[in-house]
């Protein structure tokens, strides 16, 4: 199916590679507490979960205790001071968002990102003309895996979750995706085993948003 009702893309570490920041400014607040990420407590289990929860898995991985918005505020400035600098597009990024436009397809964001991220990355990259429905989990009532960000955006588009397609780099992501309805493309993020990660989620796994262009021109017929 070419003919997608809509097309819905999560953000970090699939348009952007904003994960590389994040792991920086997460390491940055573990190491004010001397803590570390490594084999014992791996940053995979924290991958693409919304700031409340990625905080109390964090805490509950590291075995303190801290207040959210402290613990938040913290956060949120490290990347702000990241960001500019730091975040580069992912290949076939730009490309994709630009095919996209051309074709008239609506499109969301549905992101784990708090917004003032998102805002950050869609207007530095200068895609506030493609991207203009952008969803953070904050604003619904459960993070990825639960499907609540890409219901949220469909409706907003006025479009079936069914006609639509979502794009995703995580397991956790992929799973919001098929929960709410939608039809899961993967281009797996570095930190993931691929394609293992994804078996029971979705078989649409591709190498690159390079792939995934070709795929909705027809040029290939499935992902790997």
């Amino acid at each position: 199916m070419n003919n997608w009702e809509a097309i819905i893309f999560d953000m970090d570490g699939l348009l952007v590679d904003t994960e590389v920041v994040w792991t920086e400014a997460e390491s940055m607040l573990l190491a004010a507490r001397g803590f570390r990420y490594d084999e014992e407590h791996p940053r995979s289990v924290v991958l693409g979960l919304r700031l409340d929860e990625f905080f109390e898995k964090l805490c509950d991985l590291f075995g303190f205790q801290e207040d959210y918005d402290r613990l938040n505020e913290e956060l949120l400035d490290y990347m702000a001071a990241l960001v500019p600098d730091k975040v580069v597009k992912k290949p076939g990024a730009a490309e994709l968002l630009d095919y996209v436009h051309r074709q008239g397809i609506p499109c969301a964001i549905a992101s784990s990102a708090p917004q003032s991220v998102i805002e950050a990355v869609v207007e530095g990259e200068g895609w506030s003309h493609i991207l203009k429905v952008r969803v953070s989990a904050d604003a619904v009532a459960r993070g990825k895996p639960a499907p609540d960000v890409y219901l949220e955006a469909v409706r907003r588009l006025g479009v079936s979750p069914a006609g639509s397609l979502g794009l995703e780099d995580t397991p956790t992501g992929a799973r919001a995706a098929v929960a709410a309805g939608l039809t899961c493309f993967v281009v797996p993020d570095s930190s993931n085993p691929w394609p293992v990660s994804f078996d029971g989620i979705t078989p649409h796994i591709f190498d690159s948003l390079h792939d995934v262009l070709k795929r909705l021109n027809g040029k290939i017929q499935t992902g790997k």
